[in-house]
């Protein structure tokens, strides 16, 4: 239901309906101790997320792609060649409190949501003036939290987790250093906070210099923000938080920028159309359906109401749909905007009651198939089945045997499989053969005696090799072609204490 395209004005007579039942409502005639309940009410909920989300966190699996960033975690540099250090530090400081865990690995990010919800809550209010108090900081909290992206993706590692961390953060020092009441000198420090916040972030991933160019683009054509000295001081601190990888990247030959800016090159216009399709399908899944459609709106709005967050939220959605033309857009990248389309959405004045349930029903639902799998997919129609289960037995399985035919080492070329293979067992030491090893400081082995351990594919499983796979309730996830013991070099890769 709409409740009006336009902003309501806050004012004793107004009336807000746009959240559930069990969550804040507020009218003029709210006393101010009922608003105190219903803000304590919506952090209950958030703690309680919270709980969820840690028990998710310790009882999935880890993923290859994770237990590659718990590698990265135990040769801590200031960059690597996929991406940033930051998610490599927060797996750190992680398993130092619970150890190399499951949920050592993951702690940091359910924990984030805690104070990311509070600075986007405080970020909303100041970024919509316009909007009932508190209202509109508890709706685009609200929103954030019932998107799959951040309802499952904060209970997994990945470089996206600290990422909508820090750019919450830098919406809310952002919404303080433009408030028009303060004078450009009390504004000052906030925008050198919000320059060192959009660094850390651009440290987590590349994709957070997108809401840069955003940013830029809404001082040059603001005058009142153009002519203030916070922004352009605010640049200093941006480079010094961004130093450490741009430092690295300078000593590698440029590593990890060519690899991320080789993609822009890409032009395949042919399968625009697939592409596009599989950018807009990827959106929908992960924001849910009806807080996609809620994005979609504010975001509209905004172009014409609130050219902020306008510039925010464009500039990335342009160069995504821009990169659709030429390659796949993979589903995770615009997560970096999420936070600025949860603000948005609340521009255009409809309900949020039901994208708030219906994302965290199908969020619930998504989890509970994760940890429990009550329904028994097939693995290619379930995705967390197919990338955590199994790895347990099919490890340690291959260890035991590769060691009882004399090797003394495993060895694998792809990095997914070489990290999960060393993070799951202690039997046997890992060595990882792909080049992307060599950027790392990690001790070279010279001729081991090694199994290769490599995905089997039609044609080239060799003479010599056997075939063991991952299988869960006796079916078969993925198979992989097991070598007869050889002598093979490469790097050595950490074992968990």
């Amino acid at each position: 239901m709409v409740t009006g395209t336009a902003r309501l004005p806050p004012g004793p007579s107004l009336v807000w309906s746009g959240t559930m039942r069990c969550l804040p409502r507020w009218s003029g005639a709210e006393t101010v101790g009922e608003n105190a309940r219903n803000i304590r009410l919506f952090w209950e909920l958030l703690a309680g997320l919270t709980i969820i989300r840690l028990y998710l966190a310790a009882s999935v699996p880890l993923t290859p792609d994770e237990a590659y960033y718990w590698v990265w975690s135990r040769n801590l540099q200031p960059g690597y060649l996929d991406h940033p250090f930051m998610v490599a530090l927060w797996v750190r400081v992680g398993t130092w409190i619970v150890g190399d865990t499951t949920l050592g690995v993951r702690l940091l990010g359910p924990l984030s949501v805690l104070p990311g919800s509070w600075a986007l809550y405080h970020a909303a209010r100041r970024l919509l003036p316009g909007s009932p108090w508190p209202q509109s900081g508890l709706r685009a909290a609200l929103l954030l939290n019932a998107t799959l992206m951040l309802g499952l993706g904060a209970a997994t590692m990945t470089p996206d987790t600290p990422l909508l961390f820090f750019i919450t953060l830098f919406l809310y020092t952002l919404s303080r250093a433009i408030d028009p009441e303060l004078t450009a000198r009390a504004a000052l420090p906030w925008w050198i906070g919000s320059g060192l916040l959009l660094g850390l972030a651009f440290d987590s991933k590349y994709t957070a210099v997108l809401i840069g160019l955003g940013l830029g683009g809404a001082v040059l054509t603001t005058k009142r923000l153009r002519q203030q000295p916070g922004p352009w001081l605010a640049l200093p601190g941006l480079f010094v938080a961004m130093s450490p990888v741009i430092v690295w990247n300078a000593r590698h030959h440029w590593a990890s920028f060519i690899r991320q800016g080789g993609r822009t090159g890409d032009w395949h216009p042919a399968r625009a159309l697939q592409f596009m399709g599989e950018l807009i399908g990827g959106q929908i899944g992960l924001a849910t359906p009806l807080v996609f459609i809620l994005f979609v709106i504010g975001l509209w709005v905004c172009v014409r109401r609130n050219w902020l967050l306008a510039w925010l939220a464009l500039v990335p959605t342009a160069v995504f749909v821009a990169h659709a033309f030429g390659d796949r857009v993979q589903p995770n990248w615009p997560a970096v905007i999420y936070p600025v389309l949860a603000i948005a959405a609340l521009e255009a004045g409809w309900r949020i009651r039901w994208p708030v349930v219906s994302g965290l029903v199908i969020t619930m639902i998504v989890c509970i198939q994760a940890i429990f799998s009550p329904l028994h997919l097939v693995p290619h129609r379930d995705p967390v089945l197919r990338l955590t289960g199994g790895w347990d037995e099919f490890a340690r399985k291959v260890a035991l045997q590769a060691k009882a035919q004399g090797a003394t080492a495993l060895a694998a070329e792809d990095y997914g499989l070489a990290s999960r293979l060393a993070f799951t067992q202690n039997i046997l030491p890992v060595i990882g053969t792909d080049p992307r090893w060599d950027l790392f400081r990690l001790p070279a082995t010279a001729m081991a005696k090694t199994v290769v351990i490599e995905e089997q594919r039609h044609g080239r499983e060799g003479q010599k090799a056997a075939t063991s796979c991952r299988e869960v309730r006796g079916q078969a996830i993925r198979c992989y072609a097991v070598h007869e013991p050889d002598f093979v070099t490469g790097v050595r890769l950490p074992e968990r204490s």
